[in-house]
């Protein structure tokens, strides 16, 4: 194979920026005369020797000052004081002890100490020492001891690089870890020089294999010709080009007894037949084990004494796993072919005498990693084998196997494609990508298509996925029935996803009803009149089609159960169909549908008022959306946790959520989860009594046309929108606009059944009509609340009422609606609202406890209304605008700023924000940082 002319070598370090401070903090305090040490740990690969002469060549750089600078010869290790010698030799002039000497008679720990601090009164001196673990034992002991003793005021600095910290226990000790996932693209961008061409799949597989080594990964890329890194070459598998790390990894096994080295073969192959990352079976490797002539208490010290193997064993219950991924891969790949071919073979034998049914894959698996060659028998064998009920992850390894044994290319492409299906429900989208390199595109039939079409709808453009899988549709529209009605109905959850109507339909009416069920067909054809502006007709298909689901069993089914409950409104039955399609799902899998099923069940639990059990739902479900590598999905569960924040707080929780919701949305084109977390941002102005800022979010998103809100989503925040108008004194200047949108809302009022919506509809009546009119309304909404339940929306109402009356100068009548907006606030754990109850109930007169602010803070002298106004004032308002916030007279802001000013000795506006950002901005910035890390 051609090496490719466009990867070079890095020029610079990536994603070490943390270390490379922590290396300047020593270097910085060595320049003032104080010593230290710190030791670099990591496995070879990593970039430890990259940073000790990155901190080498800056010192000089920076100081001119002298650097001993050495690295290990593991053919010198049996040589006493040979590592000491290297170091010495390198000093840039004479020294007070010749190294020779050193070689020849030693040198006392205390002799080194004192050598490197006459050495460091001169000038101060910084010592570097790679690969320490390999010196001799004696020049590893002194310089462990001298290394200890280096202090302030010693003007000696020594940087240590080493495989682990054992031996020189006591020191100071960074572990480096792997590179992130920005870091190790950037270097993979580096590498190719940035080439624009370089295939997306072919870019997540090499990421995956390197899992963040970048000497890996530059040998991995390093291999690949351009027609490879373009993705018009199928890549090779396995990938070459990681030869040099692997010799790396086993080199640190080599002084290990045989028998040890046939007991890590031999649990090195045992994991070739389970999933990725699952380890092997302790039972079958002491039968294995004890086949291949070990004694048992050779095999009890090395699997249940991590010291046994040297460390690179551990045991978690009946699982033995590597200590390190590459660890096992280097196993195998420093193992002679023909001593791995029978380690393969013993366990195939041991696999195959067990039950046949559950042994028969994980023996063939072993058999396919003997063969020494294709073998279409056996990869046929293996394909046949690899159905349910097998675990997908264990299905995908083994259609793996049997594609790299395959003669024919273009079964061999079949069978990597069914590999990548197997990974992708699994939840496994790297291998999934992985496997799809291996498939040439002129072999890409539309299975293929298929599986990029299904990864890109829950990891890439939305838009991406739908044309992917509308191709994909076309092709295997003939042959392959199933698969055709799976990726139109993904094509139509992407233009769902975007927000565009026109799209879904064309995608729904694609689907052929023959193919269908009668379920499947009534979801198609009630979804289609709905947006087709048939509502009353579709209502009844969907309806059906939820009727059905009764009786269903399948995950996707009860999915699109779920879904007709929520577009008919019926919250609660969305609820019982989301959970059982949760429960399906953890049982029977796939586990690739788990985030979505939670998502669906979570969004359902919040249009129905479960705010808590929404947000434990949904936290779940981005848990399981990062683990399985789903992001567009992790993006739709941010925008429910921000919905779920904004009824329960904290306010940078909302924030925060809804923040990452936007970031996913954007690029990906996720209108839903944009508009959703734009909602949520704008329910938590009006909880934090900012009705303007909340207006000026809502608008675009109740608009009708184009452009604008999500069309299946926008009348929900038409509520809202309704409420913040009117709350910022706006009703008259958004008089189109608001009458149109409530007007939209009215007519979908008619053909919804949430429970919520008429209760809704009279509040926003009641907000919109004259005073003598209102109280007549909001009793309308109560009553309506009343038959639907759910304290968050009826404490909404009551709030607004308590409001109304309050402005009417009727505070007495006005404690009664917002002490029970209080009481419901609080029992449904709606923090902010509580909070903003509370202060209108103050207002009124009534005594209420004051929230905890984290402090007494400079407003403690302020009346409860004193601080209303002193916070909307510092958050920019005008007297007006506060005026329309707390419902009082713009002269009654007046009167009170006033005083505020007089309390708080400030002179100005510009004062009072100062002064509260002093007050209360560290410990909310402290607040904020300990959300971010909690998110």
């Amino acid at each position: 194979m051609t090496p490719s002319t466009t990867v070079h070598s890095p020029l610079r370090l990536y994603g070490r920026s943390g270390e490379l401070a922590i290396l300047e903090t020593l270097l910085g305090k060595l320049r003032t005369g104080d010593g230290g040490a710190l030791v670099l740990t990591a496995p070879p690969g990593l970039g430890r020797t990259a940073l000790l002469r990155q901190a080498a060549a800056h010192y000089l750089r920076g100081h001119g000052g002298p650097v001993l600078y050495a690295s290990a010869a593991p053919t010198e290790q049996r040589l006493p004081y040979s590592g000491l010698h290297a170091l010495l030799c390198s000093a840039p002039g004479p020294l007070p002890l010749a190294p020779d000497t050193v070689l020849s008679s030693g040198i006392t720990p205390g002799a080194l100490l004192g050598l490197l601090r006459a050495l460091g009164a001169e000038q101060p001196l910084l010592v570097c020492v790679d690969d320490a673990h390999l010196w001799d034992p004696d020049s590893r002991a002194a310089l462990g001891f001298a290394a200890r003793r280096l202090g302030a005021g010693s003007r000696v600095a020594v940087v240590i690089g080493a495989a682990d910290e054992t031996a020189f226990a006591g020191l100071p000790a960074l572990r480096l870890g792997p590179l992130d996932d920005d870091a190790a693209t950037a270097l993979l961008d580096r590498l190719t020089d940035g080439a624009a061409d370089v295939d997306p799949v072919v870019r997540s597989e090499l990421l995956r294999e390197a899992a963040g080594n970048p000497r890996l990964l530059a040998g991995l890329a390093g291999r690949l010709t351009p027609g490879q890194l373009a993705g018009r070459t199928a890549l090779p598998y396995p990938l070459p080009g990681g030869e040099s790390v692997l010799d790396a990894h086993a080199a640190h096994l080599d002084g290990l007894s045989c028998d040890t080295h046939t007991l890590l073969l031999l649990a090195a192959a045992a994991e070739e037949h389970e999933p990725d990352g699952a380890g092997s079976d302790a039972a079958l490797l002491l039968r294995a084990g004890a086949r291949a002539g070990l004694s048992a208490s050779h095999l009890d010290r090395v699997l249940f004494a991590p010291a046994g193997s040297a460390g690179a064993l551990q045991r978690a219950g009946s699982r033995v796993h590597f200590s390190h991924p590459l660890l096992r891969r280097a196993v195998l790949h420093r193992a002679p072919p023909g001593r791995r071919r029978a380690v393969h073979e013993l366990l195939a034998g041991l696999l195959g005498g067990g039950e046949p049914d559950r042994a028969r894959l994980p023996a063939l698996v072993q058999k396919a990693c003997a063969s020494t060659g294709p073998d279409a028998c056996l990869a046929e064998q293996l394909e046949r084998a690899a159905t349910a009920p097998r675990p997908h992850g264990e299905r995908s390894a083994a259609l793996a196997r049997a594609a790299a044994l395959s003669t024919d290319d273009a079964l061999r492409a079949a069978r990597f494609t069914a590999a990548a299906e197997q990974a992708r429900l699994a939840g496994d989208t790297g291998r999934a990508r992985a496997m799809l390199a291996r498939v040439g595109p002129h072999l890409a039939e539309g299975a293929a298509p298929y599986v990029r079409g299904m990864l890109a709808l829950r990891d890439g453009p939305a838009a991406d996925a739908r044309e992917a899988l509308l191709a994909a549709a076309e092709l295997l529209a003939p042959h392959d029935p199933r698969r055709t009605l799976d990726a139109l109905f993904g094509a139509a959850e992407a233009a769902w996803a975007m927000g565009d109507a026109i799209a879904y339909l064309d995608a729904m009416n694609r689907v052929p009803v023959a193919a269908a069920d009668r379920p499947t067909a009534q979801y198609r054809a009630g979804m289609c009149a709905v947006l087709a502006g048939h509502p009353d007709r579709g209502h009844a298909l969907l309806r059906c089609c939820l009727d059905s689901a009764a009786r269903a069993e399948d995950a996707g089914e009860l999915l699109r159960a779920g879904a007709c409950a929520l577009v008919l409104g019926e919250v609660d039955a969305a609820c019982r169909a989301g959970a059982r399609a949760l429960a399906v799902v953890r049982t029977r899998g796939p586990e690739a549908l788990l985030p979505h099923a939670l998502e669906q069940l979570a969004y359902a639990e919040l249009r129905s008022g479960q705010h808590a059990r929404a947000r434990a739902h949904a936290l779940e479900g981005l848990h399981a959306a990062r683990r399985t590598g789903q992001r567009n999905s992790a993006t739709h569960l941010h925008a429910v946790l921000a919905l779920a924040a904004s009824v329960e707080g904290p306010a940078e929780a909302c924030a925060a959520h809804a923040d990452a919701a936007l970031t996913g949305a954007g690029p990906h084109g996720l209108a839903q989860a944009a508009m959703l977390a734009t909602w949520a941002v704008a329910r938590a102005d009006l909880a934090a009594g900012r009705p303007g800022e909340a207006a000026a979010r809502l608008g675009p998103l109740v608009r009708p046309g184009p452009g604008t809100g999500h069309f299946a989503t926008r009348m929900l925040a038409v509520p809202c929108y309704v409420e913040a108008v009117v709350l910022s004194g706006r009703a008259h200047e958004a008089g189109g606009e608001l009458a149109v949108a409530v007007q939209e809302f009215t007519l979908w009022t008619t053909r919804t059944t949430d429970p919520q919506v008429p209760a809704q509809l009279a509040r926003c009546r009641a907000l919109l009509a004259p005073a003598e009119e209102a109280a007549a309304r909001y009793e309308e909404a109560l009553a309506h609340h009343d038959r639907a339940g759910g304290d968050f929306e009826r404490a909404r109402t009551r709030l607004l009422q308590g409001q109304l009356l309050r402005r009417l100068r009727r505070t007495r009548e006005a404690r009664g609606p917002l002490r029970d907006a209080l009481v419901a606030f609080e029992r449904c754990s709606a923090r902010a609202w509580a909070g903003r109850a509370a202060g209108e109930l103050r207002a009124a007169g009534e005594a209420v406890d004051a929230p905890d602010r984290s402090g007494p803070g400079p407003l403690a002298a302020l009346t409860p209304q004193q601080q209303r106004i002193a916070r909307c004032v510092a958050e920019g308002a005008t007297n007006r605008e506060v005026a329309v916030r707390l419902s009082v007279s713009p002269r009654t802001v007046d009167h009170h700023l006033r005083n505020v000013f007089a309390a708080l000795g400030v002179r100005s506006r510009t004062e009072l924000a100062r002064l509260l950002d002093r007050g209360g901005g560290a410990r909310l910035q402290d607040r904020d940082e300990k959300k971010r890390a909690d998110l």
